[in-house]
């Protein structure tokens, strides 16, 4: 082992004398000479140091001083002596040094890249993901970036950033294929390396504003899930270094991170379309007047970050003038969206079977078999309802297959139940069922609702049922109410009797026969209020 270079001055910055590797290292260093003119600067204003600063009034070592000598990083430990001289020991630490640097680089790029990775991830908007990775590759790789999504045609959808200013949000159109590199990263091949792009071919759309003459130009594929999540452009200055190998790869890495990211948005927003779209189809219809006959419904999925249940209810319009509707109301076992899925299959099979609207008992029989055949295990109840105006009148025909039976409001305030009943649908291979006829006269409503409303357990003790008394007791208030009202006060008074607790799902639909006279006021032009 080479021993350490060693040179020793006196008080005045005077060599004494050194080493043969002292010698090798500071040719210059013999014995007479000052340090100023043998050494670099910081040895001698280290040596300058320890003789100002008191220090030889300690015994043995000092501070230690470190700089450059011909290129290489050295460490000079000096050690005091007695005969007033300091010995200066010369430590190469370049290796060490570089050692050091590239662990603490490498620990940057790796706390970037987790950072990269937590951020992209984090958020699921395609349009911040790419706003995100244009500014964070401004921060630490270009001087300015482009995020490309994938091709429209030709049209891009681009989000460039210019380093210390905000991202922008472009759609430029293009041939990709005339950008060289630009083409194929879109298609999720490998990047072409840096040295072989001609900054000078960069079409305008491709420079910031400001950003000046370009230097040199990255262009990698943004890799996503199975297919390209588009492409990272990272522009330098003319003035600024060109892009290393080293940098090329890492910004790959970066890239890998970006396109994860993005293509997760991209997979989150196609399917949050897609369950918005089938969540619409399975969501209660908003009910109105049809046919001279008022309808209104309301429906509260049992958990209120869910939008759809089992409950559900539809109003079939008659194909012709004169005609009853056909109104459904059910209630599938379970809730949540297993449930939702088979109501739907329900109302759509019930909307196969409308030609049969008129025959209450054939429509449930054949749901019954299509329930029966299915791999479900769940069973519903369900209330059809047939309502048709005739003159100031609606005629109902009311059939329960194992439902809680329609409530009655009569304009006096009485409330009546609809004596129909019959068997659980999707349980048993034959089912019955009986049907009850009934006549609204104007401003009387019948009410179909869900045992979700009488068995909601709340109340001063929490664990009361509201029921079908107290139900009863709250639409004998509602005499003469618009269809509209009577729903809205039946949840209103369902939800305070509930409080914060748990429930089930809950739906009710009211059918109501208008009021058709009207008071005259200001000349006997005015409408005024319903008489009758």
């Amino acid at each position: 082992m080479a021993p350490y270079p060693v040179l020793i001055a006196d008080v005045h910055g005077v060599v004494a004398r050194c080493n043969n590797a002292a010698e090798a290292l500071l040719p210059a260093a013999i014995p007479g000479a000052h340090l100023s003119d043998v050494g670099p600067d910081w040895l001698r204003d280290a040596h300058a140091g320890l003789n100002s600063s008191g220090a030889r009034s300690t015994p043995g070592t000092g501070r230690a001083a470190a700089g450059d000598i011909d290129g290489r990083y050295f460490e000079a430990h000096p050690t005091f002596r007695d005969d007033g001289c300091v010995a200066w020991w010369l430590v190469d630490d370049t290796d060490h040094r570089l050692v050091r640097e590239a662990l603490r680089t490498e620990r940057e790029l790796s706390a970037f890249l987790a950072k990269a990775s937590s951020v992209l991830l984090s958020s699921l908007n395609l349009e911040r993901c790419m706003d995100v990775t244009a500014q964070m590759a401004t921060e630490n790789l270009a001087d300015a970036a482009l995020v490309i999504a994938p091709t429209r045609g030709h049209r891009l959808p681009v989000v460039t950033c210019l380093r210390g200013a905000p991202p922008e949000t472009t759609t430029v159109t293009v041939d990709p294929d005339a950008v060289p590199g630009l083409g194929e990263a879109l298609r999720g091949f490998p990047p072409v390396p840096s040295r072989w792009m001609d900054p000078g071919t960069a079409p305008e759309w491709m420079k910031p504003e400001g950003m000046g003459p370009i230097g040199s130009i990255v262009i990698t594929p943004l890799p996503g899930h199975g297919v390209p999540a588009g492409a990272l452009v990272l522009l330098r200055r003319a003035e600024a270094a060109a892009f290393s190998e080293e940098e090329e790869v890492f910004a790959r890495l970066f890239a890998a991170r970006a396109g994860a990211g993005m293509s997760a948005a991209r997979l989150y927003a196609e399917q949050s379309s897609i369950s918005e779209l089938l969540m619409r189809e399975l969501l209660p219809p908003s009910l109105h007047q049809i046919s001279g006959v008022d309808f209104a419904g309301g429906y509260r999925p049992s958990s209120d970050h869910e939008r759809i249940g089992g409950d559900f209810y539809d109003v079939h319009p008659a194909t012709v003038e004169g005609d009853a509707s056909l109104v459904l109301l059910g209630d599938v076992c379970g809730k949540g969206l297993e449930a939702a899925v088979l109501t739907g299959r329900i109302r759509n099979t019930l909307h196969a079977l409308l030609p049969l609207a008129d025959d209450h008992q054939r429509m449930l029989d054949l749901l019954n078999t299509s329930m029966l055949s299915s791999h479900h295990t769940r069973f519903a109840t369900m209330i059809l309802a047939s309502a048709v105006r005739r003159g100031s009148m609606v005629d109902l025909k009311l059939t329960s297959g194992g439902h809680p039976r329609p409530l009655i409001v009569r304009a006096d305030g009485t409330v009546e139940e609809a004596d129909t009943h019959g068997t659980l649908i999707g349980v048993i291979p034959a089912i019955t069922s009986t049907s009850v006829t009934a006549s609204l006269a104007p401003g009387e409503s019948c009410v179909l609702y869900t045992d979700g409303i009488t068995e909601a357990k709340g109340g001063p003790m929490g664990d009361a049922l509201f029921g079908e008394e107290r139900l009863k007791r709250a639409l004998s208030g509602c005499a003469g109410m618009p269809a509209e009202g009577i729903v809205e006060h039946v949840q209103m008074l369902a939800s305070q009797w509930l409080g914060d607790g748990s429930h089930d799902d809950m739906a009710v639909v009211v059918i109501s026969a208008p009021r058709t006279h009207h008071l005259s006021a200001v000349n006997g032009h005015t409408r005024g209020r319903y008489t009758a």
